[in-house]
């Protein structure tokens, strides 16, 4: 669930939500129970049965050395579309947001604590879990108070290429660190907060019902959208693959998550309920967009100069303006909200 519960059932949903809730809705509890829970837990057994091979390699012994290596390059060439997509949506979701950048920021000091813990022996997993958690909630709550601190604010407000290039250097750093120091701890550490996060906003729907401002259908099923252009068929499918129907969990399920297995009967619980679970997450990601004024909504997704935005969106029908829009700002602790497409802030 950590690895594949990334930006992705984030960024679909709230895109897509320009189409009205009804047609991501249905697209994403159809999707993912019938066919992306299914495919995840088909590919973790295949690959399970054949000791862990990756699809690749399963490939070539299933079907022939060509086609295994044209598989191959394929799945490569599609890891390099996806991380870079990825990477865009982490750089705009961050670029001069110092609560967000502080946030990400402390979680790598904490891993690696936590990682030397755990390899000296001295700390059992309850010390170190309890140790993460509570520098995991001081991570997320202190950066709120940077805006206090102008002299520290200003080491964590990053414009966008700063944020790309850090990301690579931490990419190639955790290529290089053993797998114990950084990356578990740290995977670790996400999926307490994937976890709380989703089920604290299942709890929030559940107990406050919120309204629905978007519209079921909205107008711009026809490919007239302010977001992105395209028509509702086949969009939505495009735009919303993880958290219904995503072939990149085919990279997941097969090679790395298999040699976790205690045994071969968890294949359901991981393979289809981690799908599932993931089902949840980009549903609350089509609520939190939707549960947003049209006008704000279209704003921060919208491409263009704040006085561009507020113009085009007004013209649309969804009134808004920069004052609203900076009172918003304010409240998350942002500097801005125009043009900030990607998910995380129409979530946040």
């Amino acid at each position: 669930f950590a690895a594949i519960a990334g930006p992705g059932p984030l960024v679909g949903p709230v895109l897509a939500a320009q189409f009205g809730f009804l047609p991501g809705t249905l697209w994403i509890l159809i999707g993912a129970t019938l066919g992306g829970a299914v495919h995840d837990m088909i590919i973790l057994f295949a690959s399970v049965r054949r000791g862990g091979k990756t699809l690749g390699q399963i490939v070539k012994e299933e079907i022939g050395p060509g086609v295994g290596v044209l598989a191959l390059i394929s799945v490569l060439a599609i890891m390099i579309i996806l991380l870079a997509v990825l990477a865009l949506v982490v750089v705009q979701a961050l670029a001069k947001s110092p609560w967000g950048v502080f946030t990400i920021a402390m979680t790598i000091p904490i891993a690696l604590i936590m990682g030397a813990g755990l390899r000296s022996g001295k700390f059992n997993v309850t010390w170190i879990t309890a140790f993460g958690l509570a520098g995991l909630v001081f991570a997320v709550w202190g950066g709120q108070f940077l805006a206090q601190f102008p002299a520290i604010e200003v080491w964590f407000r990053h414009d966008q290429k700063w944020i790309a290039w850090a990301i690579m250097i931490y990419g190639l750093a955790a290529s290089i660190l053993p797998v114990w120091m950084l990356l578990t701890p740290r995977d670790y550490l996400s999926t307490f907060l994937k976890l709380g996060t989703v089920a604290a906003l299942a709890v929030a729907v559940v107990l406050l019902r919120p309204t629905l401002l978007m519209p079921s259908i909205s107008r711009f099923v026809d490919g007239s959208g302010l977001v992105f252009a395209g028509p509702v068929f086949p969009f939505v499918f495009i735009t919303i693959a993880c958290g219904a129907v995503s072939g990149f969990h085919s990279l997941i399920a097969s090679g790395t998550t298999p040699k976790m297995l205690g045994r071969e009967s968890r294949i359901r619980d991981i393979g289809y309920g981690a799908m599932i679970t993931e089902m949840m997450v980009a549903l609350m990601a089509l609520i939190a967009a939707c549960v947003l004024q049209p006008g704000e909504y279209f704003a921060i997704n919208a491409k263009g100069t704040p006085s561009e935005v507020v113009a085009k969106v007004s013209a649309a029908g969804f009134p808004v303006t920069e004052e609203q829009m900076s009172i918003l700002a304010q409240n998350l602790g942002e500097t801005t909200m125009f043009n900030r497409a990607g998910g995380a802030p129409t979530f946040a």
